[in-house]
């Protein structure tokens, strides 16, 4: 038997009716002929109404107890999704995440996973059973405490435990019927993928793609795990998504872009007036990574030749914004700055394709078509294969459009759906 390694997100596990369905499609796979392992979020917005219930309580939760808390929600979800496999005529195991072997770092609310020792899933799949894990969670080797991945954990816990397993293949659950060139509530046109490479998904995730979680696509390229996202909703094909194409195997047919993200959770911060010496900026960004703060984009003003003094300006999650506020300030009579500013209408769009590689031109028709949306930019940052753009929040939709259209990415007619209401 082959194993395959399902995830269900919190939209594919709604209610009742939901849980039953997500079932049926687990025992199918079953019936096939596969050893199934299932990672599970927590039911609709339950993650969201513990984290309310808990701020409701305390204005400041204390972090174990905080994961403790934000745990319950996919225990409640493995637990009924074995239940339903159990009327369906199978049997099935539930573990949380410490159960499962998922052993993480030490770091409550992004933990990451630092092992997989999987012998009481590979036991319960020796007897028969389809193993239903709590994704999103695990347990300190070193506290032994129960930590939580962030956001988006539950596709790192699946693509973890199929990398451990040595599944042949993570099929990521959702509701929508794969990954699109651009969010298809912005673009309605945008068109299905077939297959993405994982360079380019990894892009996309870090540029606000919501589909697959960052830190999943990059452990799926670290272990060489095969990816299909696809609906939970249908039976149709999802997108694959693929190792990267050796040097030089690009071929013609090979798009150039594949596609437009958006993010509109981010913030920026500029520290104004800084002294343009050795040392300063690495001050600065020493605070935040002391702070555990990840940086996105990074510009720096040329300084002024009379005063001797720059303009360091950078992206943060909004969610990170008032804790480097405060990481900045305690700098000021040390490093010697002159203010800080803080904006939180920013939106950052971006454009991503291998082919840019191969193809001159990209930028300035990405910036054409933004001009001609009348957007205005206030910060650029660009890889091989991603052009970046921080513009107004409220110009976010325009810009994405524009980009789409701009590059031939409309589809003829409507291709996506959004079969649960939130496209995770």
């Amino acid at each position: 038997m082959g194993i395959v390694v399902q995830k269900y997100g919190g939209s594919s596990l709604a209610d009742a009716a939901s849980v039953k369905r997500v079932a049926r499609r687990i025992t199918e796979a079953r019936r096939a002929g596969n050893d199934v392992v299932v990672a599970v979020s927590a039911m609709g917005d339950t993650t969201d109404e513990l984290l309310d219930l808990a701020n409701e309580v305390s204005p400041l939760p204390p972090p174990r107890e905080l994961d403790m808390l934000m745990t319950a929600g996919e225990r409640i979800s493995m637990a009924l999704v074995a239940m339903a496999i159990s009327d369906l005529g199978f049997t099935a195991r539930s573990f949380t995440g410490s159960q499962a072997g998922v052993i993480t770092d030490s770091v409550h609310g992004k933990a990451k996973i630092i092992d997989i020792t999987p012998g009481r899933i590979s036991e319960a799949l020796g007897d028969g059973h389809i193993v239903i894990v709590a994704g999103f969670q695990g347990v300190s080797q070193q506290t032994k405490e129960i930590t939580t991945l962030g956001r988006g954990g539950t596709d790192t816990t699946a693509v973890a435990l199929a990398a451990a397993l040595g599944a042949d293949v993570c099929e990521i659950y959702t509701d929508v019927d794969g990954v699109f060139t651009a969010d298809p509530r912005v673009v309605p046109l945008a068109r299905k993928l077939d297959r993405v490479s994982h360079e380019e998904m990894l892009e996309l995730a870090a540029s606000g793609s919501k589909v697959l979680h960052l830190r999943s696509v990059e452990y799926a390229r670290r272990y060489n795990v095969p990816l299909h996202v696809r609906s939970s909703f249908s039976t149709k094909e999802g997108t694959w998504i693929v190792p990267d194409p050796a040097e030089g195997e690009q071929t013609m047919e090979q798009a150039i872009i594949a596609g437009v993200a958006h993010d509109v959770s981010e913030a920026k911060i500029t520290v104004v007036g800084v002294p343009d010496k050795v040392g300063e900026a690495a001050r600065i960004f020493d605070a935040l990574s002391d702070a555990e703060i990840n940086i996105d984009m990074v510009v720096q003003n040329v300084s002024a030749a009379a005063t001797g003094l720059t303009d360091i300006s950078f992206t943060l999650p909004r969610t990170d914004g008032q804790v480097a506020m405060k990481a900045l300030a305690g700098l000021q009579s040390e490093v010697g700055y002159e203010k800080l500013l803080y904006d939180d209408k920013v939106g950052k769009v971006s454009l991503i394709g291998a082919g840019m590689r191969s193809h001159p031109g990209i930028t300035a028709k990405f910036f054409s078509s933004l001009a001609g949306a009348g957007v205005n930019i206030e910060m650029i940052s660009t890889s091989e294969i991603r052009i970046s753009v921080i513009v107004d929040e409220a110009d976010v939709t325009d810009a994405v459009c524009a980009a789409h259209a701009s590059f031939d990415l409309d589809a003829d007619e409507v291709e996506a759906v959004v079969y649960g209401g939130t496209g995770r």
